[in-house]
């Protein structure tokens, strides 16, 4: 999957920030005690490696992870700045609240908040839904033969 670049300065980006708008859920950052309880549920329904880089979110200041909450129930997750500066990602949303605009409404804030923080560009590594990303935020791909900067990344192995 190929690395993207989204614009933090790009029209899309208040297109995609008045379409998020509407989620009817609060999301905010998240605050230091509730790592464990963050960290917890991205291992659970994602994966150990984005249970390691939401830590590493955590251990920023100010916190780079934004959380969907509905109900003081947690729905979904999106970082930023931690597998490099300057990354979105990992993000995602439970499986029982997807499609209801959730991951596009952290997306959208995560973006925002990167452009707060004198952000000019986002990079989207080893991204998955290339299109989505395309269409929503005018994300391109960023011509590269390699795997960027998760060539000869560690990965758990079976037993």
């Amino acid at each position: 999957m190929p690395d993207l670049l989204v614009s933090l300065y790009s029209t899309e980006l208040a297109d995609l920030k008045s379409k998020a708008e509407d989620v009817g859920v609060s999301i905010r950052p998240a605050l230091a005690p509730e790592l464990h309880l963050v960290v917890s549920w991205v291992r659970e329904w994602f994966s150990e490696n984005w249970a390691s880089e939401v830590a590493v979110a955590f251990s920023r200041q100010p916190v780079a992870c934004l959380i969907a909450v509905e109900g003081g129930k947690l729905l979904g997750f999106a970082c930023y700045d931690t597998t490099a500066r300057g990354f979105f990602g990992p993000t995602g949303v439970g499986p029982d609240v997807r499609g209801k605009g959730i991951g596009l409404a952290l997306f959208s804030a995560c973006l925002q908040t990167m452009k707060t923080l004198g952000h000019a560009y986002a990079f989207i590594g080893d991204s998955g839904p290339v299109d989505f990303y395309a269409k929503t935020a005018g994300a391109i791909v960023i011509p590269a033969p390699d795997k960027g900067i998760y060539e000869g990344m560690l990965r758990s192995v079976p037993k």
